[in-house]
């Protein structure tokens, strides 16, 4: 008799890439049971995220499903990032003997949270993760979800492989989550491993949903934002190409990836193949958004000083992080994931298709919220 599938997945609800990883994993395997280990405070929130899943339509399955798909996923009380996954000795026990694959994409991500949060989300996250891999034993893959950010400051060609430590990470998540992937990295001899590391996560390619507006998303409220017939200037000299991948492509290619044989011990860049320049982004956005196009350019210095004006000051309180971004010129090598995914029809969709669909859904979202609260909120700090 085969061992059950049984897949834990952290993170759930406050990770936007959690959920979408709990719905790929439903969807691709009628037989498969999720485990999700949910703070107290979220469970309510994972309780209706649970009640979604027969609510909405399915993808293709291979045959019948045994059991509803919300009836396959099992909420846990606990905790990530504290020891034993904030279990008692008897549950952690139990998860250890029936989980056969780990999806880790619990993690702090927001440039505003606090440096003991960050610390104790990734890296202590990381640590708890790989001491539960340590004891699973019928474990066939832990995935960790990783970012290509980890390279920090670095300049250049990034290879899927290196992780190399910077003397100067640009901001605290960069930085703690280098460490989390070295965490897991140390433990690989030990542990059947996949890294994956997407670049600049966006919405959904074909909805726009998103969990909350940062990054590139500061550039199209920058823009619904100014007077109609302001010509804005690009952030930084708008040359730097900026890699963005919808998260829908990249959970596609991460599990596509992780699920081949061939993907243990190894370490994959999930990136746009064929990434835009800053200027050309922003001049997409400017003509979805109704707005004229940009015209020359501001360093990034005063181009966060403009993102703290009035309205948007609410929206991001830390926007230098993703500006530095548009000023660092890095390639990253995605040979092994092009490897991985030849054959598969998994790829990663053009810039120009998906633009003028996040610019609707965030000039829906900002009405929405507007209706809600009367004004923009700030983002929030928890969540992938």
């Amino acid at each position: 008799m085969s061992t059950p599938r049984v897949a834990l997945v952290t993170g759930l609800p406050t990770s936007f890439l959690a959920t979408r990883v709990v719905r790929r994993l439903l969807e691709s395997d009628p037989e498969i049971e999720v485990r999700c280990v949910v703070q107290a405070k979220s469970m309510a929130k994972a309780r209706a995220f649970v009640r979604s899943l027969d609510a909405a339509p399915h993808g293709s399955s291979r045959g019948a499903t045994r059991k509803p798909t919300g009836q396959r996923v099992t909420l846990i009380e606990g905790d990530a990032a504290s020891i034993d996954l904030g279990l008692s000795g008897k549950e952690f026990r139990e998860l250890a003997e029936e989980v056969t694959l780990i999806h880790h994409c619990a993690s702090v991500t927001y440039l505003g949270a606090h440096r003991d949060v960050a610390e104790a989300a990734n890296e202590g996250g990381a640590r708890e993760i790989v001491e539960l891999a340590l004891s699973a034993k019928h474990l066939s893959r832990l995935v960790h979800w990783s970012t290509a950010l980890v390279s920090g400051p670095r300049r250049g060609y990034v290879l899927e492989e290196e992780l190399e430590p910077q003397k100067n990470f640009r901001n605290m998540i960069e930085e703690t989550r280098f460490r989390a992937e070295a965490i897991v990295r140390e433990a690989m001899p030990e542990v059947p491993t996949t890294i994956l590391r997407p670049t600049t996560l966006v919405g959904d390619s074909l909805t726009g949903e998103i969990d909350r507006l940062e990054g590139p998303y500061l550039l199209i409220l920058l823009l619904l934002s100014a007077p109609l017939d302001l010509r804005l200037p690009i952030p930084g000299n708008g040359e730097i190409p900026l890699n963005l991948v919808p998260i829908d492509y990249v959970v596609a290619a991460g599990c596509r990836i992780a699920f081949d044989p061939r993907s243990a011990g190894r370490c994959f860049h999930i990136i746009d193949p064929a990434p835009l320049t800053s200027r050309r982004v922003f001049e997409l956005i400017a003509s979805a958004a109704g707005r004229p196009l940009p015209r020359g350019s501001v360093p990034t210095g005063l181009a966060a000083k403009l993102l703290r004006a009035p309205g948007l000051d609410r929206v991001s309180h830390v926007p230098r992080g993703f500006l530095d971004q548009l000023a660092t010129e890095v390639v990253y090598d995605d040979r092994g994931a092009r490897e991985l995914l030849e054959g598969s029809g998994v790829e990663c969709p053009p810039v120009e298709s998906y633009v003028g669909t996040m610019v609707r859904y965030v000039r829906d979202e900002q009405v929405r919220r507007r209706s809600a609260h009367g004004d923009l909120e700030a983002p929030s700090s928890a969540g992938a």
